[in-house]
């Protein structure tokens, strides 16, 4: 690869921020130079059969038939022009040039027009024009030598990611959310493709790679040069998903330009009901979703695919919580895997860049608990890895890859790797945004080599990377939530309070009507305790009856009584439901236990050794999955002795007494 050549282009086309500066934001260049570099590329594609096309286009005038196939025939290529304007012609004809320029966007196919429509393009180009810069701009452009014999569609990939790069470094408060930086890209790449180096060899061999939340497309260029590396007769087939119509644009803008299909990078939501690849499966699929964002807007059609085709759809193991929404498009990955057949051949691999929270968020029984149940029960998690804080433009917080299949190899069946790779950083000289860190290219192929040894490595006690590495079964992850109940324990006793409390219950007041005259009967009693419930009821009720009336009956009552007159106490006596304990609902309490622990021994090592009358509600038992990553990682450290502490402390007084002496001195 000639870098030099491709960063003299590169500063070519972005030497025209010295006009645009004054007119324009710092952080809007890129809306002009990147969809004038497409131009630029697309004219010069076409130069060659520039009058074949023109020609077809003429003869084919008036006729009923669909032109795009003969003209796409005589361009040679996916896309065309039937004008015979160029931008040296525009440029040349300043007082026509924005009509001009239009006319000719406006005669590209309806492909490379709907891409530069995305731009915002005609907007630019009026904004240029009445500033009086256009004809100079296009001028510029016309300018750039593009041509495919004198840069290599390969080539002319490399200079537009150094000019997509260069955007998103100069509008860095909002780049992270469609630009992931290139270290964080090679390195996910790496642990997702890496593994299949002697599957990827095989000649003729074809791999259909996804990104459903593609960006600028770096992923996924970065994937298909990782395949070609590997094997450069491979056929790799490029898909993609986009919300944001500018990132869209300059994703699709690269693939034409590098000469290469453009057409399955569908703009639109992924989750929602406009799943732009809904019957296509995959070998590998990528992605780095964007963190912490509500799903509020799709929630409709998200909540019908659950509720109506459960696991015939992507949501059927479950759903976050509305604030968040990243676990929705690992489901969504996770639909288009292929299957693995009896031989073991097919099957998928999955990466995708998560913060902390879907590690651990949600307790059992939540909608993230489920989906973290469903993925590792299915044995489809093979590591997960954590990365240094302040990687990204946008957030300084610590983010984590997941890595998923649905074909491990034999060694690795029913476990997960964690790998802490936090330390593996160095300083940027420059902060971009939020990211004032960066993984060199020796660390990226430590990290590589430390995933793929990583069993061998956690077996190893002696290896020096031992502390970094962790397998755990499958079920290390899950824990049961029970129920530990207590049982309800009162003591009996009438106050002023509990007898006003009562006698004014509807259950009392229903059949005396005057609940004085109830209040009048009982009042004698007040202040009175008793240790058991039938004690209280006898003693209440003679005195009642004794005055002739009628004591009031019923589950009502029942209950209405025990609330007034029942007070907890610690020695009272044991209430009873169906003849067993009733439990105090200010007493519950839950406990995780391991799945791989049984419940009755946690219960009998744990919690009677400190209350012996508890026991476990079966029942309302739930099962949930949790990947506390950092606990796992955590390394005690002791704190300083205090005698160390204290000759520190020493010091310091005498070496202030000293700086006070020269003061006063």
């Amino acid at each position: 690869m000639n870098t030099g050549k491709h960063s003299e282009l590169a500063n070519h086309a972005w030497s025209v921020a010295d006009l645009l500066r004054g007119d324009y934001k710092q952080s809007d260049y890129g809306k002009v130079i990147l969809p004038f570099t497409v131009l630029r590329r697309l004219e010069c594609v076409l130069e060659p059969t520039r009058d074949a096309v023109i020609a077809k286009d003429k003869a084919l005038a008036g006729k009923d038939l669909d032109k795009h196939k003969f003209l796409t025939m005589a361009a040679g290529a996916v896309f065309y022009n039937t004008s015979d304007l160029t931008l040296k012609k525009i440029a040349a004809d300043p007082t026509y040039a924005s009509k001009n320029l239009i006319t000719y966007i406006g005669a590209f196919s309806q492909n490379a027009r709907e891409v530069l429509e995305k731009y915002e393009f005609a907007q630019q180009i009026r904004k240029l024009d009445a500033a009086g810069l256009l004809y100079q701009v296009v001028g510029k452009f016309a300018d750039l030598d593009l041509r495919p014999e004198v840069v290599s569609n390969h080539q002319m990939g490399y200079v537009f990611e150094e000019l997509i790069r260069r955007f998103a470094e100069q509008s860095n408060e909002t780049a992270g959310e469609h630009f992931t930086p290139r270290e964080v890209i090679e390195l996910m790449v790496n642990l997702l493709i890496a593994p299949d180096a002697e599957l990827l060899g095989v000649p003729g061999v074809v791999r259909r790679v996804l990104d459903p939340a593609c960006g600028t497309g770096g992923m996924l260029s970065s994937a298909e040069a990782h395949i070609t590396a590997l094997n450069p007769q491979a056929t790799v087939d490029l898909y993609g998903q986009e919300l944001n119509p500018e990132s869209w644009a300059i994703c699709r803008s690269d693939l034409m330009i590098k000469g290469e299909d453009s057409e399955n990078i569908v703009l639109g939501n992924s989750l929602d009901d406009n799943d732009g690849h809904p019957k296509t499966k995959f070998d590998y699929m990528l992605a780095n979703p964007p963190f912490g964002v509500e799903w509020k807007k799709i929630k409709d059609d998200v909540e019908w695919e659950a509720a109506n085709l459960g696991e015939a759809g992507r949501y059927g193991a479950g759903l976050p919580r509305i604030n968040d929404g990243s676990l929705l498009f690992l489901q969504h990955m996770l639909s288009k895997m292929k299957p693995v057949n009896a031989s073991g051949d097919g099957g998928s691999r999955i990466a995708i860049v998560f913060n902390g929270s879907p590690l651990f968020t949600g307790a059992a029984g939540s909608g993230e608990s489920e989906i973290r149940r469903w993925i590792i029960e299915n044995d489809w998690l093979e590591a997960v890895v954590a990365l240094p804080d302040q990687l990204f433009y946008n957030t300084g917080i610590s983010t984590y890859f997941w890595i998923l299949t649905n074909r491990k190899k034999p060694d690795h069946l029913g476990k997960v790797v964690l790998l802490d790779a936090r330390d593996y950083w160095v300083k940027m000289r420059k902060s971009l945004g939020d990211k004032r860190k960066q993984i060199s290219e020796e660390q990226i192929r430590e990290i590589t080599q430390l995933y793929g040894d990583a069993l061998t490595v956690a077996k190893d006690p002696t290896h020096p990377l031992h502390g970094k590495v962790k397998v755990f079964s499958n079920e290390d992850f899950g824990y049961r939530r029970v129920t530990v109940e207590r049982p309800l324990k009162l003591r009996f006793e009438l106050t002023s309070e509990g007898l006003d409390k009562l006698a004014s219950s509807a259950p009392v007041r229903k059949p005396y009507g005057d609940s004085d005259a109830f209040r009048a009967l009982l009042a004698p009693l007040v202040g009175t305790s008793w240790t058991t419930k039938a004690e209280a009821v006898s003693a209440m009720r003679d005195a009642v009856a004794g005055a002739g009336e009628t004591w009031p009956s019923g589950a009502p009552f029942a209950k209405a009584f025990r609330e007034a007159v029942g007070v907890r106490d610690v020695e009272g006596e044991v209430q009873l439901v169906k003849g067993a304990p009733e439990p105090d609902p200010d007493l519950r309490d839950f406990e995780n236990v391991p799945l791989t622990e049984d419940v009755n021994e946690y219960l009998i090592r744990e919690v009677l050794p400190h209350v012996p009358d508890a026991w476990i509600d079966d029942t309302k038992t739930k099962v949930g999955y949790e990947i506390p990553l950092t606990r796992h990682f955590y390394v005690y450290t002791p704190p300083r002795p205090l005698a160390e502490i204290d000759a520190e402390l020493e010091a310091l007084e005498l070496e202030i007494q000293k700086l006070l002496g020269e003061v006063t001195n």
